[in-house]
């Protein structure tokens, strides 16, 4: 890769870029901009998977809301993402949860990681 565009992606990385991984559930604390004010919106749930590497990495948050499943892909080191935080750790064998697309209430579920 281009020596310039590894310099201009290394002021950018986060130097205490949050710890999770698959399967956790996470609060995602996000700056919302709504016409000149700004405020912080909180989104939690699952975490389905996380892809790319250096100041690329996402990760995407699934949670049910009103029956209705959303989710939402971050940027790991973006600076609108103010702070992720781990409610509890998921005991998972895999790297993407896609298969809890199709699944509804307990099926849902991902056991929790007990140390």
């Amino acid at each position: 890769m281009n020596e310039i565009i590894k310099k201009i992606e290394a002021e950018q990385i986060k130097e205490n870029a949050p710890q999770f991984h698959v399967g956790d559930t996470v609060r995602v604390h996000a700056k919302i901009k709504e016409g000149n004010r700004e405020r912080i919106q909180v989104f939690e749930g699952t975490v389905l998977k996380k892809q790319g590497g250096g100041v690329r990495e996402t990760f995407t948050v699934r949670k049910t809301s009103n029956g209705i499943g959303v989710e939402k892909t971050w940027p790991l080191h973006s600076p609108h993402v103010e702070k992720v935080e781990v409610v509890r750790r998921g005991k998972v064998r895999r790297a993407k949860l896609n298969y809890l697309r199709k699944r509804v209430g307990k099926a849902a579920k991902v056991k929790e990681l007990v140390k």
